[in-house]
């Protein structure tokens, strides 16, 4: 586990000294790339070298633990198909899916207090400006 969060939370709930639900539900998908990842996963089934083509910055290490605990914590599959050359494929699962609210409820939110906190322009590069009296 990479994730120092959700290691803290799930080591206090193997322990049964764990009350929070909001801070597990938030540890599921903790760490920089998974709600990315489950976003990704909800449109359709990829392959490993297809998530690193759609999250360009994310290191072979990095994509590899966080699917590793996405599939740990049942919020994805992986499924191997062998053959001449083997291929894993990555999906959703409904308890995965079952998220999605929740992140599209947070997406909304944050959309919402970007738009407030931009800054209007004072002038507008289209405006003529007006020469002082």
């Amino acid at each position: 586990m990479t994730d120092v969060i959700r290691k803290d939370v799930l080591t206090r709930l193997a322990d049964g000294d764990y009350s929070c639900e909001k801070e597990f539900t938030l540890a599921m998908f903790s760490g920089k790339w998974k709600l990315p990842l489950i976003c990704h996963l909800n449109d359709g089934t990829y392959r490993f070298n297809d998530l690193r083509r759609l999250l360009p910055k994310i290191t072979h290490k990095v994509l590899t633990s966080q699917l590793r605990e996405l599939e740990q914590d049942g919020l994805i599959t992986r499924k191997v198909v062998a053959g001449k050359q083997t291929q894993v494929y990555y999906s959703i699962t409904p308890l995965g899916q079952s998220l999605m609210p929740i992140v599209n409820s947070m997406c909304d939110w944050g959309k919402a207090r970007i738009k407030e906190w931009q800054v209007a322009a004072e002038f507008s590069v289209d405006e003529t400006i007006q020469p002082r009296a």
